[in-house]
């Protein structure tokens, strides 16, 4: 019952979070960012792979744009940025 709850909770903060302007995104975005894993991996403790490789394929597709430009700035790269 309590990962329902985190994970209502995350998917709420982070509609909230891309209702934000861009410049105001990236501190929010990041510790979502972070806590995505963490909820992904009890997910798949407590359900199995089957639905941690689901919402895997969710939060790669929430996150995408961000996960490029990390992605870009670790083979060395500087892409751009919104300001």
């Amino acid at each position: 019952m309590t990962l329902l709850l985190f994970c209502i909770f995350w998917v709420f903060a982070s509609a909230g979070v891309a209702m934000l302007p861009m410049r105001r995104q990236y501190v929010p975005g990041v510790i979502l960012l972070i806590a995505a894993p963490v909820l992904i991996v009890m997910i798949g403790l407590e359900l199995g792979w089957i639905v941690a490789l689901l919402a895997l394929a969710a939060f790669v597709s929430m996150f995408r744009n961000p996960l490029r430009y990390l992605l870009a700035r670790a083979r060395g790269h500087h892409p751009e940025t919104p300001k």
